[in-house]
């Protein structure tokens, strides 16, 4: 028997993105419009309309109980996949034959009627699945109680919060047992202790067989739910692989390998005035830009910028970010007091802050370095949390004469002592 519950095949979406305004004509103006051979473009017609596929080509399947991840930057199609599987929307060519029922978190509200109460939404959701009203009320106390809304379940839905709107929303599309769950990015508004229990919610529906759909942006999360995940790059399927290989293939796109990133004028955006970023370089002890380190040697990053005008309290720093999505560390230029007190506010000019990362610090594997210029709780002028990647070779590093990896981030060398007693 087969356990395919969904397959896709040639999938595509096509948006319309402008629309043209077009005076009045005679009726042969129209009929010859008609009657016009038209021409084969995707990107625009001949009024000037112009198109963008947010989906093309796409072609997989999910079997029955497995947790597939799907992965890819902002405006990738990711939402406009599960849109489609979820029948929010429908496709412009191919077609997703869905086996089964579907609960769908798509963004925050999605299927639910604002003038309704928690109550009554709970019930027209389940009644949209199909489920009967015994069946719904079996789960009602669980959902409430896994929502944390027990005073507000009478209360009209539009007055919740968004917290408390998608506390909700998730415990009704995880508890009202569809067969398959979509659930799109929009744990990122909860809190932290709320996340957590969606994340260990969603772990206990795949141990029951049931078949779950997962876009994020933490790639933590993703390697610890699912097994294989899709790689979604403008619109097309990239790669399909298990999630640690698709993980680190996602992570690696886009960034520069050479161990320096320039940033052009259309990388940087207007409000970033008067911070103008120029470059961002790793390099080795003798001063080499370089795209490898040795983690038993130290490495100097260095950040290159212009100041247009004066800029009071201004720091400029750098996040270390792991190939899984974790954040490291954060270090500005304007820790040390001292230098805080030097550089209160800086003159126009082209300026470097250079920090460098100790002797036998970080394990061996690759390293993301973000980049922040702000002022404290001001403005943000510039934020790139994906400007360069370098490698850490862990060669003479403490412990390689033991053939496993080490787990973690870092790689100190500890002073041991040991002592017979």
């Amino acid at each position: 028997m087969d356990d395919t519950v969904i397959r896709v095949e040639n999938l595509g979406k096509q948006y319309r993105i402008g629309t043209s305004i077009e005076a009045y004509g005679t009726l042969r103006d129209s009929l010859g419009k008609v009657f016009k051979p038209r021409k084969d473009q995707d990107d625009t017609d001949e009024n000037g309309e112009n198109f963008i596929w947010a989906l093309r080509g796409l072609n997989f399947e999910v079997k029955q109980g497995q947790v597939l991840g799907v992965i890819g930057r902002n405006g990738a199609g990711k939402s406009t996949l599960l849109k489609i599987l979820s029948r929010v929307t429908y496709p412009t060519e191919g077609f997703a034959e869905i086996r089964g029922r579907v609960g769908s978190l798509l963004e925050v509200g999605t299927g639910f009627h604002p003038e309704l109460s928690g109550r009554e939404n709970i019930l027209l959701n389940g009644a949209i699945l199909g489920m009967k009203r015994t069946e719904i009320e079996k789960k009602f106390d669980e959902i409430v109680d896994f929502a944390e809304i027990e005073k507000f379940i009478d209360t009209p839905v539009k007055r919740y919060s968004s917290g408390m709107y998608l506390r909700l929303a998730f415990a009704v599309a995880a508890h009202l047992e569809p067969e398959i769950l979509v659930v799109d990015e929009v744990l990122a508004v909860g809190d932290a202790e709320f996340q957590r229990k969606c994340l260990g919610k969603m772990s206990d529906v795949a141990q029951q067989g049931r078949t779950v759909l997962f876009v994020s942006h933490n790639m933590s999360a993703v390697l610890r739910l699912t097994e294989e995940s899709l790689v979604i790059e403008k619109g097309k399927l990239a790669m399909r692989a298990p999630s640690g290989e698709a993980v680190d293939y996602y992570l690696s796109r886009g960034y520069s390998l050479e161990g320096q990133r320039v940033w052009h004028a259309d990388e940087i955006p207007q409000d970033a005035y008067p911070f103008q970023p120029v470059a961002i370089r790793v390099k080795n002890p003798e001063g080499t830009v370089v795209d490898t380190v040795r983690s038993i040697q130290p490495a100097t990053i260095e950040l290159e910028y212009n100041i247009l005008a004066p800029m009071t309290g201004l720091r400029v720093g750098i996040y270390l970010i792991s190939t899984r999505g974790e954040y490291i560390f954060t270090s500005f230029d304007t820790d040390d007091a001292g230098e805080f007190e030097r550089f209160g506010t800086r003159q126009p000019g082209n300026y470097r802050s250079r920090c460098v990362i100790p002797a036998d610090t970080l394990n061996e594997g690759r390293y993301i370095i973000g980049v922040n210029a702000s002022t404290y709780r001001i403005k943000r002028y510039f934020q790139d949390e994906q400007a360069l990647t370098f490698n850490v070779d862990a060669a003479g590093a403490p412990g390689m004469q033991w053939p496993e990896p080490r787990l973690g981030s870092y790689r100190p060398r500890l002073n041991w002592e040991i002592e017979r007693v």
